[in-house]
């Protein structure tokens, strides 16, 4: 189970050798991109903060049990700092025996991960800055 927080541009590649291994057949890897439009609000860049030590335990924490509960490996990787649209945010991976399992681990990192682990973004757009 592998957990990162980065200021650096996430590695997919890195990402997917990870949790890549010859005893599980299903790999899924989730991508969360910056939007340049989110309804009718535009947005110029986003930027990340977290409570590193809080959000890397709360992290492993669903990683060890989304990989208990699905025997799978798993990467759960977010990016901190100014991103613009079109940047890769965050990147869950998950590799499971069978494809089903890895569609079912991945979407539970993803969600577990916004629901439960302090990291902030606070988007920026024409219309001035608000924290979500």
């Amino acid at each position: 189970m592998f957990v990162r927080l980065q200021e650096e541009p996430l590695d997919p590649g890195e990402i997917l050798r990870l949790v890549q291994d010859d005893t599980r057949g299903g790999v899924v890897l989730f991508f969360g991109d910056v939007r340049r439009v989110t309804g009718e609000v535009q947005t110029e860049h986003l930027e990340y903060e977290a409570y590193h030590e809080m959000a890397l335990k709360s992290m492993r924490e669903i990683g060890e049990s989304a990989a208990g509960e699905f025997d799978a490996k798993v990467a759960l990787h977010h990016r901190l700092g100014k991103l613009m649209p079109g940047e890769t945010s965050v990147i869950c991976a998950a590799a499971c025996a069978h494809r089903a399992q890895a569609f079912e681990c991945c979407r539970r990192l993803i969600d577990r991960l916004k629901e439960d682990v302090p990291i902030w973004k606070k988007e920026f757009g024409l219309d001035g800055a608000e924290w979500k």
